[in-house]
């Protein structure tokens, strides 16, 4: 009999200081979706080279939000770094969302930006370009393989945290200081 499987969806992935990864060393990334035939996340803690005003102008939105534009993009993962994703709070429905977790969303449709543009978009948002992707039994191998940490999703960590602090603080929700943590971990 197989064992059950776990869902690592609406987990923060953290990078364990051992991780050489040249994407997602010292990463903090959202389990977006996990199931038997792999998983998808969202880096949220490496900014772009754009801003949220670069893409809305690209795709013909406009705004008048100055906080609005001046928000870095997210470099959300190696896997179609072409492609948009908003990870947002709010329970307003989209053309094209995934129910993260209690009250979170993933949507690839242009209607949130142009609410967001309006100020009529979520509360909170994220946007991203690209994800993260792990095949069928890759990302729970890796975990053995202790390249990464696994905590609970905190809405501080992916809305209100500076990029630059949202690594150690993710681990620090669990009680690891990951600048104090050995570089190699080994199995007893």
């Amino acid at each position: 009999m197989e064992p059950p499987r776990q869902n690592f969806g609406n987990h923060l992935l953290i990078a364990l200081p051992s991780l050489r990864d040249r994407y997602f060393e010292r990463s903090v990334t959202l389990i977006c979706q996990h199931d038997a035939d792999g998983a998808m996340g969202i880096v949220v803690n490496r900014a772009s080279e754009y801003t949220v005003g670069e893409v809305l102008r690209q795709m013909g939105i406009a705004s008048e939000d100055p906080a609005l534009q001046a928000q870095a993009v997210l470099a959300g993962g190696p896997v179609h770094p072409e492609r948009g994703f908003v990870l947002h709070d709010g329970g307003q429905p989209y053309d094209s969302s995934l129910a993260v977790g209690d009250g979170l969303y993933l949507t690839t449709s242009r209607d949130v930006l142009e609410a967001m543009a309006r100020g009529e978009g979520p509360p909170q948002a994220l946007v991203a370009l690209g994800c993260a992707g792990w095949g069928a039994g890759q990302l729970e191998q890796e975990l053995l393989d202790d390249s990464w940490l696994l905590a609970p999703n905190r809405a501080d960590v992916l809305f209100h945290l500076p990029l630059a602090q949202r690594w150690q603080a993710a681990a620090g929700s669990i009680g690891i200081d990951l600048l104090n943590h050995a570089s190699h971990s080994g199995h007893a």
